[in-house]
């Protein structure tokens, strides 16, 4: 059987392993409501791969960008509304609706890349 994207494979362990993280700090992020794992039937957390590219982004903002918290809520909640806006606007503008599509997406990359979301693209 597959896999589907998003589907939780590994337990918390394997997860703070790969994030280079301790197991108690993904604890205290779920905590927060920064992240929410699935559960087993014995009730052990179950993190999908779009956990870990969430944490991924929290420990990015935390470490490097030095937001407490309460800015990573504000930033997670950011990058989801341009996301959102990022995918709307490509739908339109894909449809032949404006001239100038690239400048409005890759502004859009600008933005997701200052929230750790992916990296930013040198121009050369």
């Amino acid at each position: 059987m597959a896999l589907r994207q998003g589907e939780p494979v590994f337990v918390i362990s394997v997860a703070a392993r790969l994030l280079e993280m301790h197991p108690q700090t993904l604890r205290k992020y779920e905590r927060e409501g920064l992240i929410a794992p699935s559960r087993t039937t014995g009730n052990l957390r179950l993190y999908s791969d779009r956990d870990i590219e969430r944490l991924r982004q929290v420990k990015y903002l935390v470490e490097e960008r030095g937001l407490n918290l309460a800015g990573v809520q504000l930033a997670l909640e950011l990058t989801r509304r341009l996301r959102d806006a990022r995918e709307r606007t490509t739908r339109d503008l894909g449809a032949g609706r404006a001239a100038d599509a690239p400048a409005v997406i890759d502004e859009f990359d600008r933005l997701l890349a200052v929230l750790g979301v992916i990296e930013e693209r040198r121009s050369l």
